[in-house]
């Protein structure tokens, strides 16, 4: 059996290297079992993608179809159109795509139309708030995917209501937090820790990218300055999406206490994140790692796709009025914050189950 991997963007990246890792274990124990790794080059600047092969000790991608840039459907076309004659002259049993990016929803569309089969790592996840791209690639992806590797509990009940039949859903667990737990003895102190005399939990991390955050001027202003003013004396490191530096840079936002880095690799953010008295973000993949970290972490949103990190971990759905980060920052800086747990099966173990499965499904001749 051959698979193509799909990864496009910096969150696929952390979803796809166990995937790749367990390959190369069974490959080394005798198996046949083959893969390509597309990369389609959506997220194209090298601090936001490239480091990450190395970083995270995967190869170099088979190809780069190079498809960054332009609007949401300029892009999807794009990737569309490298992919299908990719798959033309490179044939495979099953095409992998993980997350709920872009090009998750693209590659799975061209290989269904070549009926190739579709396997879905993050299944099911769901936000049900429409106006985010991620929800619409999850919708898409998942009406037209043959075998769900899902996350939650949560996640399986979703893809139920949605009427896929039970055995296309496997309960796997979270590669994300396979490579957290690989990775972290090899978390490394970033340059602006010793510059900034940062301390064990003696600073805050924020991460803001979504539109509904960053492209709105007044919005935006008054969650910065209410996240300032309500963190006592507490450093903010706050590394800064492209897109949110512009947007800060023409509002003219500025403090003694905020600290605007460029984007950093996955090991020395990591590093920040595991040692932060508190994260602030719109991001769902952090809160999924602060939850196993057990840091302390705010999203600044009105709904989550990933439900487990508020009812089970260490997150709170906050939304984005600014008097309820006022609130929460002061539970947070009282000691009132909840403890959290792990949610089953986010072991490090995943990527493992999902080749096992794999394996199975092609001794049955099912995939192939």
């Amino acid at each position: 059996m051959h698979i193509t991997l799909i990864a496009g963007a910096r969150p696929n990246f952390m979803k796809i290297a166990p995937i790749i890792h367990a390959l190369h274990k069974v490959q080394a124990a005798g198996s046949s079992l083959r893969y390509s790794l597309v990369h389609t080059g959506q997220h194209y600047d090298e601090k936001m993608s490239g480091q990450f092969f190395t970083e995270l000790e995967i190869p170099e991608p088979t190809v780069n179809l190079e498809a960054g840039g332009g609007t949401q459907a300029e892009q999807t076309a794009a990737i569309m159109v490298r992919f299908e004659k990719y798959l033309e002259t490179n044939p495979t049993d099953l095409v992998l795509v993980v997350g709920d990016v872009t090009s998750t929803m693209a590659c799975a569309i061209v290989a269904q139309k070549l009926r190739i089969k579709v396997a879905h790592v993050e299944g099911g996840i769901r936000s049900n708030d429409r106006t985010m791209p991620e929800e619409i690639n999850r919708l898409v992806t998942d009406a037209i995917t043959d075998y769900f590797f899902t996350t939650s509990e949560v996640a399986n009940e979703n893809l139920r209501k949605a009427g896929v039949k039970e055995e296309q859903i496997y309960f796997v667990g979270n590669t994300m937090i396979d490579t957290l737990l690989k990775q972290m003895p090899r978390f490394r102190k970033p340059k602006l820790w010793d510059h900034l005399n940062l301390t064990d939990k003696g600073y805050i991390v924020l991460t803001l990218h979504r539109p509904s955050n960053v492209d709105e001027e007044t919005k935006l202003k008054a969650l910065i300055t209410q996240i300032i003013a309500s963190s006592e004396d507490c450093p903010i490191v706050f590394p800064v999406h492209p897109r949110t530096a512009k947007m800060i840079e023409l509002l003219g936002i500025s403090h003694p206490r905020l600290h605007l880095a460029d984007p950093m690799g996955y090991l020395e953010f990591n590093y920040l994140v595991q040692r932060a008295k508190l994260v602030i973000t719109d991001s769902g993949g952090i809160t999924e790692e602060t939850t196993v970290m057990k840091v302390p972490c705010m999203t600044l949103r009105d709904t989550t796709e990933r439900p487990e990190t508020v009812t089970q971990g260490t997150n709170e759905l906050v939304g984005t009025d600014p008097n309820a980060v006022e609130k929460m920052l002061k539970n947070c800086f009282s000691g009132n914050w909840k403890t959290g747990s792990i949610p089953i099966l986010w072991d490090g173990k995943t990527a493992e189950r999902i080749i096992e499965i794999l394996l199975q499904l092609n001794d049955k001749s099912i995939i192939v």
